[in-house]
């Protein structure tokens, strides 16, 4: 008995030993922690703050762009810019506040700078192609373009760090890569203050060409959408395996284009329907010989 009562004192002795050894570590590293722990609160607020300020600062220089008239697309990519270094900058100055020394800083900086490069390659040649629409303005804001590569079109809404946003005819977001616009074939539909209506219709060959151009020359003529100042043509595009093909061109504003279209497209159904003009289409005879 007398054994394990000096056992269990040794126990308790070493463990007293172990708390008090424990207490005065942290009694010794209390002050730092303190410290530490006031200078993150520091930097959380001093954070916000500049963040509000940054909103304050890209809000200003927005409307300064605005008032000096430059293009919506080139002002959001440059704010985008902007934005960018601002934040950059407030971290390195919150990394030394809290004690990282300015050459850490700049080499952590430049380290980040490398692993980015690696790791976003493709997406620095987006940057280099925001930079080129930025500078060469193949097309701005509102434009409406079709990107030959891909096929994707649209009017143009912005043009970001990244990416070219179009909104196209059915309401539809699309953000296309700043690098594939900048490295590839691109037609701007808007850059001119019209466009010409290129279309085709077939005609049986029963039926007389000249009647059936009559017909389209009325239904384009009376159209409010065609430019009547420009030249209107129907020709002779080709001969079909099932009729004549017909082609009619005529000159529209760009924002016109779609709507006269469609609407001239179906126009066209109903006056030839009414002249007994016939609109053939592929059939197969067949014949059964005995």
């Amino acid at each position: 008995m007398e054994q394990i009562a000096e056992n269990t004192a040794d126990s308790l002795t070493e463990s007293v030993k172990e708390v008090n050894q424990f207490t005065q570590y942290f009694q010794g590293k209390m002050p730092g922690l303190m410290d530490l722990s006031i200078k993150l609160v520091i930097v959380l607020i001093a954070f916000f703050v500049c963040r509000k300020i940054i909103q304050l600062i890209l809000k200003i220089f927005g409307r300064s762009f605005e008032r000096a008239g430059m293009e919506a697309a080139s002002a959001h990519f440059t704010l985008s810019i902007m934005k960018a270094i601002m934040y950059v900058m407030v971290v390195a100055v919150m990394a030394t506040f809290l004690g990282v020394s300015g050459a850490s800083v700049a080499a952590l900086i430049g380290s980040m700078g490398v692993g980015v490069v690696l790791a976003l390659k493709e997406s620095l040649s987006n940057i280099a192609g925001g930079f080129i629409l930025l500078f060469m303005k193949p097309f701005v804001s509102g434009d409406y373009i079709h990107e030959d590569t891909h096929g994707n079109e649209g009017t143009v809404v912005k043009v970001d760090l990244f990416y070219t946003t179009l909104l196209t005819i059915d309401n539809r977001t699309v953000s296309i890569p700043n690098g594939i616009i900048t490295n590839s074939s691109l037609t701007n539909i808007s850059k001119q203050d019209k466009r010409q209506l290129r279309e085709k219709v077939g005609i049986s060959y029963r039926n007389d060409i000249n009647e059936a151009r009559k017909v389209l020359l009325a239904i384009l003529q009376k159209d409010a959408a065609i430019l009547k100042e420009e030249k209107i043509e129907v020709v002779v595009e080709s001969l079909g395996d099932s009729g004549v093909i017909l082609g009619w061109h005529a000159w529209v504003r760009p924002q016109d284009y779609f709507p006269a279209k469609w609407r001239i497209t179906e126009e066209i159904k109903y006056r030839f329907d009414e002249n007994q003009i016939e609109i053939p289409y592929q059939q197969i005879d067949v014949k059964i010989s005995r």
